[in-house]
Parts: C-alpha cells; sequence; structure tokens
C-alpha cells in the first residue's frame, strides 16, 4: 500500500488545541491547493456534536486568518464527528460506521502518548487497521527505553511502513533547502568535509520565554523539546551523504546511516541555562532545574566528519528569534599576502527562520595600492519564510504514502542515544538574564573553535 492514497482521514483530539491551530487550516489549505476530497472525521470526548465541531473549525480557520468561504463550505461537507470514550469499543464500532466503504484511512493522533496505545488497540479491535496508516506526533518518548517501548507498542498493531511519526520541522521548506543545496550544486560538495570544514555552528535562539507552557515544558527542557528532534534533524540534513537510489527511504537510510554515527554527548560537552525569572511562570516548580538554554559539543564517528567539532545551542529569552546553521572552512595552509586574517573569514550559512537566507563568507580586496582584504558574506539567496505551511505538506505526504519527511523507528531511537548520557540534572544549570546569549560558560564550552556567531551580525554584500 505504500504509494495508493489514503480514502479516509481520521483525527483523534478534534476538539484540542492542535486540531484548532494545524489540522483545519492544513485540511482546508489542502482543500484549497490540491482539491482534498475525502471524508474527514473527527473524534473527541468533548460531548459534542457535528455543528459545534464545525463551529470550531470556522473559529479557527478565521482565527488563522486562512478562512476561504468556498474551502469551507466543501471542508463542512466532508466532515463528521463520533464523540466517545478512547477506551470505549463503541467508540471505534461508531468509527467503523462512519468510514462507510473507506479501506485505507489515515488516523491521527493528536492526542497525548499515554494514550497511542489505547488509540491503536482499539482500531485494531474495531477492524479500522487494516491497511491503515497512522500519525503520531512528538514526543516519541522521554528518553531512550521509552521510545523503544513506544515503537513495540505502536509495532502490535502497525507495521513500520504504515507509522508516520510527524516533526513538523522536516517539513519547513527551509530545512529541505539546505539538503537540496548542498547536493545540486557541484560548488558545494566537494569541500563538505573534514579536510575543508574547520567547524559547524547550528543555533535555535527564541526572544520569548516558555509563555502558558510551564507545566509542559517544566517536564521537558531545551533538550528534549528542540535538540533531541529539531536540531538533530538539521543537522542530519546538513552532514549526511547523498541519498542513492529511487525510493522514499533513500534519504532516511542516509540520514540514519548518519545519526548513528555521531557519538554520544559526554555531560562535560554541555551548558545548561536556565532564564531568570523563569521559575515565576505559572506552572514550574518552585526550585525547577530545568534548562531553557542549552550548548552542547558533537562529534560524527565518520570519514567524512571526523575530528570536526560541531556545536549546538538553543535557548529561550534570546535576544532574537531565528534558526541558523553556520559551516565554517579552514583557512589556506599559508596566507599569501601576509595578512592577519580572522579564522571564519569564509564559511557557508544557512538561515532557516525568520527568513529564508543562503550567505557565503569571502574576503575581498579593500581598494587601493595595497593587497589587504575585508571580510564580507555575499548572500546569495534571500527571501521571507512564506512557503508551503508544514503541516499540509506532511499531511498531504502521510495520505499518499510518501513516509521521506516523517522520523523512522531508528532515527528516533539514534537520536535518543545521542542525548542519552546527558537527559535530566546530570551538570549544572547556570543563570542568564533575559535577552542575552545565555549563561557565559558556553563560550568556555566552545572555547578556541568560538566565538559563537552572532546571528544578526552578518556583514553583507549583495
Amino acid at each position: 500500500m505504500p504509494n495508493e492514497m489514503s480514502d479516509a482521514f481520521v483525527f483523534f483530539g478534534a476538539t484540542g488545541d492542535l486540531a484548532y491551530k494545524q489540522i483545519f487550516p492544513s485540511l482546508e489549505r489542502l482543500i484549497h491547493d490540491e482539491g482534498f476530497s475525502l471524508p474527514i472525521i473527527g473524534v473527541a470526548k468533548a460531548g459534542w456534536n457535528l455543528d459545534q465541531l464545525k463551529a470550531r473549525a470556522k473559529d479557527s480557520l478565521e482565527h488563522n486568518k486562512v478562512f476561504d468561504q468556498a474551502a469551507f463550505d466543501k471542508l463542512s461537507s466532508l466532515l463528521r464527528y463520533v464523540d466517545g470514550d478512547y477506551a470505549d469499543t463503541a467508540t471505534f464500532t461508531e468509527l467503523r460506521k462512519q468510514l462507510g466503504k473507506a479501506q485505507r484511512p489515515l488516523h491521527y493522533l493528536a492526542v497525548p502518548p499515554s494514550l497511542f496505545g489505547v488509540v491503536a488497540r482499539g482500531l485494531a479491535e474495531s477492524g479500522c487497521a487494516t491497511n491503515a496508516r497512522i500519525v503520531v506526533e512528538k514526543p516519541f518518548g522521554h528518553d531512550l527505553a521509552t521510545a523503544q517501548e513506544l515503537n513495540r507498542t505502536l509495532h502490535q498493531f502497525f507495521p513500520e511502513e504504515n507509522i508516520y511519526r510527524i516533526d513538523h520541522y522536516l517539513g519547513k521548506e527551509p530545512v529541505q533547502n539546505i539538503l537540496y543545496t548542498r547536493f545540486a550544486n557541484p560548488i558545494i560538495e566537494p569541500t563538505w568535509n573534514r579536510e575543508y570544514v574547520r567547524s559547524i555552528q547550528i543555533t535555535m535562539a527564541e526572544s520569548f520565554g516558555v509563555q502558558d507552557r510551564g507545566s509542559f515544558y517544566d517536564q521537558t527542557g531545551a533538550l528534549r523539546d528542540v535538540v533531541q528532534n529539531h536540531m538533530l534533524q538539521v543537522l542530519g540534513n546538513l552532514t549526511m551523504d547523498p541519498p542513492t537510489g529511487e525510493g522514499h527511504e533513500a534519504e532516511r537510510d542516509q540520514k540514519a546511516a548518519l545519526l548513528k554515527a555521531v557519538r554520544p554527548v559526554s555531560p562535560e560537552h554541555v551548558v545548561r541555562g536556565q532564564y531568570n525569572g523563569y521559575k515565576s511562570v505559572p506552572g514550574v516548580a518552585p526550585g525547577s532545574t530545568v534548562e531553557t538554554f542549552i550548548a552542547i559539543k558533537l562529534f560524527i564517528d565518520s570519514w567524512r566528519w571526523a575530528g570536526v567539532p560541531i556545536y549546538i545551542r538553543a535557548g529561550k529569552e534570546m535576544p532574537v528569534t531565528c534558526m541558523q546553521a553556520f559551516v565554517e572552512f579552514k583557512r589556506p595552509p599559508m596566507e599569501t599576502f601576509h595578512e592577519l586574517v580572522p579564522p571564519r573569514s569564509s564559511h557557508v550559512r544557512f538561515r532557516v527562520s525568520p527568513d529564508i537566507t543562503i550567505g557565503l563568507g569571502v574576503r575581498v580586496k579593500v581598494p587601493g595600492e595595497r593587497m589587504v582584504g575585508e571580510d564580507v558574506e555575499m548572500v546569495l539567496k534571500s527571501h521571507p519564510a512564506s512557503d508551503m505551511p508544514p503541516y499540509e505538506r506532511l499531511l498531504g505526504d502521510a495520505m499518499r504514502g510518501n513516509g521521506e519527511l516523517f522520523a523512522r523507528e531508528d532515527l528516533v531511537e539514534a537520536q535518543w542515544r545521542v542525548v542519552q548520557p546527558i537527559l535530566d540534572n546530570v551538570t549544572p544549570v547556570y543563570s542568564y538574564e533575559p535577552g542575552t546569549w545565555g549563561p557565559d560558560e558556553s563560550q568556555e564550552l566552545i572555547g578556541s573553535d568560538g566565538p559563537w556567531i552572532d546571528p544578526t551580525a552578518a556583514k553583507e554584500s549583495q
């Protein structure tokens, strides 16, 4: 069934926050942009009826500023609703009835991971899992052991090829652009290895705090929230070998091989921070030691990348909101013009957000008689990040049976192995002021490979 189109879309948690923020807008866009015309069945335990769900959908579309009357009319005509407890067999009996003649449904579990097994079992025992696909949201476990247990649970009822683990970051156009730019341009790929690359930095900064997510965030922290998943996926796109073959698994095979080669992070290569004021956020424990900032140093044990230090940092209450990868090249063995040249004169910068930018750092001659230069960055491409929303792309791919942008079992477990030694309170947590780049100790971590690149300080030459 890999390439067959699903013939119904079912989403559990239909009255919840994720459905409101992402699923309804994505369904409307799929109707508007791609002519999506499948039965849509919402399932929840809310005491609602179909008219209430339609009103919720309309409010979602208006709130997210994507309302289109014709597309909404089509969505309303396709929408159905099943109200019931996920532990009640009657809920799934009614779902099977609502599916009618559909034989290849896609089930989206917009519910907490603790309910994945309950829902999967209900689907299987009611006949709703036959030839079906299932989409589950991160987090995929809380550590390696729970991730493996979650995979075993899902595999009781669904084969791996029918399980779609959704990480919206993989659906972002700029993240895919990293991969395309690398392999489509022969000027880049020959130098993309330990012979030419001095170091790599990846930064994900957010200028805001945890806001109203205090209770969730205090059980998660920056490492689990964005590093273990989003940032390691970006690292995979930045450093994996070219995919071979034409199947949907080719890209995931190479990314899995890369992530399996990433050395588990040692505690001495970690700096954790917490911004002042975090403990006053509702839902946060008074003596919390959860990190809102983390910086790590890691290595990839492969021929391509052996010995190249890689630095990743992520934090809240930073000076800006942005995501970028910075690949610094080594200087030549001798400076021909006998200058004292900064070590990071040559680089490639991929900005993922808030804009999409590819920059090339070069050294150019200063006008005049002397053979002296200055560092500039040539912006090869820069435009606003107005691409297809990730959830529209990912839902469409899942319905088409294209799993390329979803996390496979071995990928998830490889990512957990990288961070397993540094989970929880294995290192101290240092305080930092909001609006700064985290605790001073992060500069000590990067040492002579630093300083950290300020994403706002690129000197550009158009």
